[in-house]
């Protein structure tokens, strides 16, 4: 066994039990923090690929900025979670029926599953040879050339996704003062104000 073979299974093995982790852990910060630790392993992985553009853009963004967020809003935010999970108990039977229908579907699948002969060479031949091109300039022609349709379609699903989060999570909470932004810029100047002519030695 080479280096590059120990550190991808070291890698891979890493990128699934945290990324089993992130699921099963009840206190949501070791969740966070064992996310980190599979995008951490999944760059290694890209770095093995040759990606590293890739594998530097996953550190960047994903654990630079969208972990750590994560991470300062559930430190920050007082969030109860035991009720929150326990609004999930009524969904929880439509939840197991999608999740055995989309099991049956993934088991038809795979069962019917048969390589193509030409699917090796397919595959190789989507981008050039890493000394022909550089992977990143080889990237942005994949995603903003051949591709741009779907990576315009990703982005709408993503955008679809985020604003159903919002909707979601949205509290409206009634001992909040809140600002009206149109009945602020519609208010009457000669009823908003009032000179009060106050006598000297006298207060209001």
């Amino acid at each position: 066994m080479t280096v590059a073979d120990f550190a991808f299974y070291l890698f891979a093995l890493t990128t699934v039990v945290a990324g089993f982790l992130t699921v099963i852990s009840r206190n949501p910060v070791h969740s966070v923090l064992w996310l980190i630790l599979s995008f951490l392993s999944a760059a290694g992985l890209f770095v093995l690929l040759g990606a590293e553009f890739v594998a530097m853009l996953l550190i960047i963004v994903y654990v630079g900025a969208v972990a750590v967020l994560f991470l300062f809003v559930v430190m920050m935010l007082d969030v109860d979670f035991a009720e929150l999970k326990s609004g999930m108990a009524k969904y929880m039977p439509v939840a197991l029926l999608i999740g055995i229908v989309i099991l049956m579907e993934l088991a038809m699948v795979f069962g019917t599953w048969q390589v193509a002969e030409e699917a090796q060479s397919l595959r190789q031949a989507v981008t050039p040879a890493i000394g022909d091109i550089h992977n990143t300039q080889a990237l942005g022609l994949l995603i903003y050339d051949d591709y741009i349709y779907l990576f315009q379609a990703s982005g709408l699903i993503l955008l679809t996704a985020m604003i159903g989060a919002i909707v979601l999570t949205l509290r409206h909470r009634t001992n909040v003062k809140r600002q009206n932004v149109m009945e602020q810029m519609h208010r009457d100047p000669a009823k908003a104000m009032e000179l009060i002519d106050v006598k000297p030695g006298q207060g209001l």
